[in-house]
Formats: C-alpha cells, structure tokens, sequence
C-alpha cells in the first residue's frame, strides 16, 4: 500500500522533469488560481489539474487522507464565508438575485452562491497539482530546485526532511496505533467516532518522542559531518534542464499570462455574468 504524500517514481513523463520545472509550474499555476475570479479560466484550469493528476499516475490512497482533510476544511471555510459575509457577492457583483431566504439577514443569492463557487473552483485547481508535484518530485531534487532559485542551502534541506519523513511518521503511526489495538484499544470503525478521536490523540504523545528521537540523530549525524560549514554546497540530486523541462515552462508562462489576459479583459478581475 502506497504511503501518504511520499515520492514514488513511476516513470512518467511528469517524473522525469527536473525539480525546477515542476516548481516554476506549481508556483505559476498556483499565482494564477489565486488572482483569477473567472469560472470560464478556472473551470480549464481544473480539467488541466486533472489530466496532470491522472497522467501522473498517483494513487488517490496516496493522498486521500489530506485530501479529506482538505474538502472538510473547505466545506467549513465556506460555511463560515456564508455566516459573517451572506452578502458579499451581492456587495461584489453589484446586483441581488435572491433564491430563497433563511432569515431576515441570511439570504441566499444566486451572487453569494457564484462567489462561492470561485473560491471552491480555486481549491481544485490547487489541491491536485499540489498532491502531483509532492508524490513526483525527490525530495533531495527538491531542495536542489529551491537552492537553485536563490533559497538558502539549510532552509531547503530542512525542508526536504520533512518531505522525506512525511512516510515515517505515517508509519510510526500505524505501529503505534496497531500497538493500542493488540492491547484491545478499539480504533476501527467499529467504535464511535468520539472514541476514535480520544484513543488517535493518545497516540500523538508517543508520535512525537519517537519523532524527536529521530531528530535528534539526525541533529547528530549532520553535527558530525559539518553541515553548515561552508556558505554553498553542491547537490547529487540536482539535474540540469533539458528540452521538455524548457518547453514545460514555456507552457506554463503562455497558460498563466493567457489567463490572466482573459481575467483582466473587462478591466476587472471578476467575471460577472449578472449584467
């Protein structure tokens, strides 16, 4: 069974692009989602996510956890947009078209709704490019990317032993939990989902003196060897560009200055069809 969020290559064509390649896209596609307000821009947006998530070959068991994790909070952020804003897009469309009332200050517009669904579209735009380029990107190739854009050496290692360690400490907590459950600790489905709570935080304490040991050798290790000695260092993992990394990134530029050019059209960032 694949581990959660951690590299696996596949030998897909998304896999063999450099480090570099992949962060230029995430970062552009991610700018892009963030400042457009256009359903027509972000609903392509989504089908491209999509294709590079499937064509990626990553395994939805792969992310499925996060991915809860995500479409709860979403689900919660826009509740809460709903309750201290109900007439934001009204405010920000400029017109009311009112499908059906709750109470007297909570009325649901068809503008609110449409608001809405830019900052849901916003999300699916981002979230699988995020999953593909954590589960197709080394995470040692990674820190070669980041130092190579100009970030210093030790925040990008720092960085990627946290990518890297993301499986163990999945790990841990599978020993762990399995542990509680030969002591007759119900942890499935089996018991409430109140219990389940209460007995996974019990397990947080033990996750988190076996993760400080792990630090702790590897504080040691990279005491040994003089990390942090010099000002540069060189990296085994960093791979120079080739002719599908460039025309990558040549794609990506046209996409994001083509949709922003699209969402800037009308002089605003927000496409409104209610005029």
């Amino acid at each position: 069974m694949p581990k959660m969020l951690s590299y696996n290559n596949k030998g897909t064509w998304i896999h063999n692009l450099c480090g570099v390649t992949k962060l230029v896209f995430f970062l552009l596609w991610t700018i892009t989602a963030m400042i457009c307000y256009d359903i027509r821009v972000l609903s392509v947006m989504v089908v491209i996510s999509v294709i590079i998530f499937i064509v990626s070959k990553t395994s939805f068991s792969q992310v499925k956890g996060v991915f809860t994790f995500v479409l709860v909070f979403l689900c919660i952020n826009l509740f809460a947009i709903f309750l201290f804003a109900p007439t934001h897009g009204t405010e920000l469309y400029g017109t009311e078209h009112v499908l059906f009332t709750i109470t007297k200050k909570y009325v649901v517009t068809a503008e609110q709704l449409f608001y809405e669904a830019h900052v849901f579209i916003k999300y699916i735009v981002i979230v699988p490019s995020v999953f593909t380029f954590l589960v197709t990107t080394n995470p040692s190739e990674f820190a070669a990317s980041l130092n190579r854009v100009g970030i210093g050496y030790k925040g990008c290692y720092a960085l990627a032993l946290a990518l890297r360690y993301i499986p163990d400490v999945q790990s841990d907590f599978t020993k762990i939990r399995n542990s509680q459950a030969a002591r007759g600790i119900e942890m499935s489905k089996k018991a409430s989902l109140i219990n389940r709570i209460r007995h996974t935080a019990t397990i947080i304490f033990p996750l988190i003196f076996t993760s400080m040991d792990r630090i702790d050798v590897i504080s040691n290790a990279m005491e040994l060897r003089c990390f942090g000695k010099n000002k540069k260092r060189t990296w085994y993992m960093g791979r120079p560009l080739k002719a599908a990394d460039y025309i990558v990134i040549a794609a990506t530029v046209i996409l994001s200055v083509v949709a922003l050019l699209i969402t800037f059209s009308n002089g605003s960032r927000f496409y409104n069809p209610f005029i």
